[in-house]
């Protein structure tokens, strides 16, 4: 017994001092710092695409049916674990039952449907990947969805001299990662395909930052006192598109819902 007493004492110590050596390397670790471009800031030049659910649903939904019934398993939604820090938007009462009834009635009223600009932060988390373009004065960020494009202003900065669907960005650094303040926004892009919403009251603060040569760590604050009773956060990882060939594609999505939109006005033969 004293010899299995013994052992065990020896098993777990071994343990404990292998997880305080596991933990000593890892804080002695330095973090990952990007190559640099020409002006000696983190070169964050490349094609990203998010791997998510998010464009569903921002919140952690489980899989659902399609909302049109006649593309069964193909037009699902698949269950995602979600992107809000805290799990759920803090939205007032009177914004949820907006929200949920924009739901409701999302194959009408969902922005993207019609192909209008995405808005920020729901471009970045598409199923599309986006290039970033770096250079001192203006960073670009290019879209592959509807040819989306955001220029951060990094000198010469603003206020948005009107409201639009992207909003104004103006960008700074903060060591190794890029800041992005955008306002300016109008009140009809939405994060997702589920219904939710903001106002015309939107203000977010990106962070990118580089965690490794082929992924970004990607936060997004986002502020209207119109429709949420505080401020909240949602992050992920963006990964670099690395096949030889990779570039940003046309989706030129417009000529895809003329006749959703128009096709009303089309002159029908006479009689």
């Amino acid at each position: 017994m004293r010899n299995l007493f013994l052992v065990r004492v020896t098993v777990v110590a071994m343990t404990a001092c292998l997880a305080l050596a596991v933990a000593l390397v890892n804080a002695q670790a330095p973090a990952y710092r990007a190559p640099r471009a020409a002006d000696g800031k983190p070169n964050l030049n490349g094609i990203w695409q998010a791997i998510n659910s998010a464009s569903y649903d921002i919140e952690a939904h489980s899989a659902a049916p399609s909302p049109v019934l006649e593309l069964g398993a193909a037009g699902a939604i698949p269950a995602g674990l979600g992107i809000v820090e805290g799990g759920t938007l803090p939205y007032r009462p009177e914004a949820l039952a907006k929200r949920n009834e924009d739901r409701a009635n999302r194959l009408k009223l969902d922005p993207e449907v019609k192909c209008y600009l995405p808005g920020v932060p729901r471009a970045t988390y598409m199923p599309f990947p986006f290039q970033i373009l770096q250079s001192q004065k203006h960073i670009m960020l290019i879209h592959e969805y509807a040819g989306a494009v955001r220029t951060i202003y990094m000198a010469d900065q603003t206020e948005a001299p009107a409201d639009s669907w992207m909003g104004w960005s103006n960008g700074r650094w903060e060591g190794e990662t890029l800041v992005v303040d955008t306002k300016g926004f109008n009140d009809l892009s939405w994060f997702d395909r589920s219904g939710n919403f903001h106002s015309d009251a939107l203000h977010v603060v990106e962070r990118f930052t580089a965690r490794s040569a082929d992924t970004l760590n990607y936060e997004a604050t986002i502020e209207d006192p119109k429709v949420f009773t505080r401020p909240f956060k949602i992050s992920m990882p963006l990964y670099r598109r690395v096949e030889p060939n990779a570039q940003i594609l046309e989706f030129r999505c417009v000529e895809f819902v003329e006749d959703l939109l128009y096709g009303h006005l089309r002159k029908q033969p006479s009689q």
